[in-house]
């Protein structure tokens, strides 16, 4: 007789009751998760970094005043409140959403739910590699021009690496097989593109270093006039000051030309570096897209395909003249914000316009984007080449009446009408970038010449069709087409189409939409 037969039936249903099954995940009991403990080492020096200009300010100025314990204070209450949050933040994931709790004195609680959740961002900064730390930010994909988390999104700050990994495979990897079995081996995920060292060659094209120069010097000019100081006591500035006031106007504004091309040219090669290295683009079982990179500040964010609407291709001038371009995706759920939103729907960095088409027909199965496009009619051009022309006439005009009146010297409005020839081109360059195109289910269309972009969108994502017309299209018998789609920018455009083609555009596009106003106009002809 074994042991188990030995036991009386009391002793039996004493010991089934001792084994007590913790709740699982994803279900309405299900357990909470505190924050990694180890952020309480960094939350108080980075709250304490934040606080140094009012610590300074209240150490060096107050001189025992009692107004200098205010600093002192403030700083406390900001450490205190940094420690408090990690202590007290906790999340869990039920069945149906995502809880999150927080506050020693006040205290929030804020529930996500689950089937509305589109996008799980893994960002990892310098603060949390030092720990194998990351942040995950949870969100519905509302709010598409905040400046910050809305109230439909948790950002999880911090918890180790494999938790962040964990939390975006329960939440976005829903689709599971029906007769999948714990044994069965998963595929692996399929590679799609990687980063090139030789792509390094584009960064210089994005002129992103232009506006790092541009933030510099706004804001070294700022603290400079805050504190009145004149950079040209330095005996250096007055040195190349004397250097360019001794050399020809023209051979001063090459070499300073020269000069800030190759810094930004450095910095934009930086920022690339920065920004894109590692990048990987990835398909994984689950039907989703998964893209990470980042050399320093790492970031992973997944796009689920059931939600792409299609795709982009952007090409700004100097990128597009170095026979270069980069990917973003049309999708539902993706933010187009600032700041850690910004670049959440990338497919692929700056890199060879035919890779960007690689990857378009990787990810959506086909290449929309490559198909030819119909022309637009020649009062397309007429229109791009007046507005882009008087639009420099009419700065032009404005700075000559302000040299007339003495504000200005007489330099500013003869540059401007030097810039008409260059108005004149990008104008033409603008109406030969203009085309469109429906190919299977996809409506294609390009605009645009300092930054082209060509579009294929999903027509069945399309919520609509709007038909604009301004009094000067009507009176060149042209429209505009907008096509709304829950994704990406939120609408895309057909510019300066001809009325008839456009209409039957949208007719084609749109089946039957359009039938009852096309059958009036008729009826009243």
């Amino acid at each position: 007789m074994s042991a188990a037969d030995a036991l009386s039936p009391t002793e039996a249903a004493g010991t089934a009751e001792a084994v007590v099954t913790p709740p699982a995940e994803g279900t309405p009991d299900a357990p909470w998760h505190h924050l990694d403990r180890r952020m309480l080492l960094i939350r108080p020096v980075l709250d304490l970094v934040k606080s140094l200009p009012v610590l300074l300010g209240a150490l060096l100025f107050g001189h025992g005043e009692p107004w200098q314990w205010i600093g002192l204070v403030f700083t406390a209450i900001a450490v205190f409140t940094g420690v408090s949050h990690v202590l007290t933040s906790r999340y869990r994931i039920t069945e149906s959403q995502v809880e999150w709790r927080t506050g020693l004195l006040q205290r929030k609680h804020r529930a996500v739910p689950r089937d509305r959740i589109r996008t799980v961002d893994v960002t990892s900064e310098p603060k949390h590699r030092l720990f194998s730390l990351a942040a995950a930010r949870i969100g519905t994909g509302r709010h598409s021009h905040g400046k910050g988390p809305g109230k439909d999104e948790l950002v999880l700050d911090a918890v180790t690496i494999a938790e962040a990994q964990r939390l975006r495979t329960l939440l976005l990897h829903r689709k599971t097989e029906a007769g999948a079995t714990a044994t069965a081996a998963a595929p692996p995920d399929q590679l799609i593109a990687a980063v090139d060292k030789r792509w390094l060659r584009y960064a210089p094209f994005t002129l992103s270093g232009l506006a790092v120069v541009g933030a510099v010097v706004g804001t070294v000019y700022h603290f400079a006039h805050e504190l009145h100081f004149d950079p040209i006591q330095f005996s250096l500035v007055q040195a190349v000051v004397g250097h360019f006031a001794d050399t020809p106007v023209w051979l001063s504004l090459v070499v300073a030309a020269v000069g800030l091309l190759v810094l930004v040219s450095l910095l934009s090669v930086g920022g690339y570096v920065l920004s894109f290295w590692n990048f990987r683009l990835t398909r994984e079982p689950a039907g989703t897209l998964h893209v990470r990179r980042g050399l320093i500040t790492t970031r992973s964010v997944s796009i689920e395909e059931d939600r792409l609407r299609g795709a982009e291709i952007r090409e700004p001038l100097p990128l597009r003249l170095a026979g270069g371009a980069r990917c973003v995706a049309i999708a539902a759920g993706l933010r187009e914000g600032k700041s850690a939103d910004k670049g959440g729907s990338l497919l692929l960095p700056p890199a060879p316009l035919a890779r960007a088409h690689e990857v378009v027909a990787e990810v959506l199965g086909e290449d929309p984007v490559a198909t030819p496009l119909t022309r637009h009619p020649r009062r397309a051009l007429h229109r791009r080449l007046s507005r882009a022309v008087l639009s420099v006439l009419l700065l032009a005009a404005a700075l000559y009446g302000l040299a007339w009146l003495g504000a200005l010297p007489d330099w500013p409005w003869q540059v401007a009408l030097v810039l008409v020839p260059f108005a004149a081109l990008v104008g033409w360059d603008r109406y030969r970038g203009l085309g469109h195109a429906l190919t299977g289910r996809y409506l294609v269309t390009r605009s645009g010449s300092l930054d082209r972009g060509t579009a294929a969108v999903r027509c069945d994502g399309m919520t609509g069709i709007v038909v604009e017309r301004s009094c000067f299209q009507r009176r060149a018998g042209l429209v505009t087409l907008i096509a709304p789609v829950a994704a990406g920018k939120g609408k895309y455009r057909v510019l300066d189409v001809g009325e008839t083609d456009g209409l039957a555009l949208a007719d084609r596009a749109l089946p039957g939409l359009l039938t009852p106003f096309l059958t009036g106009d008729r009826d009243r002809g």
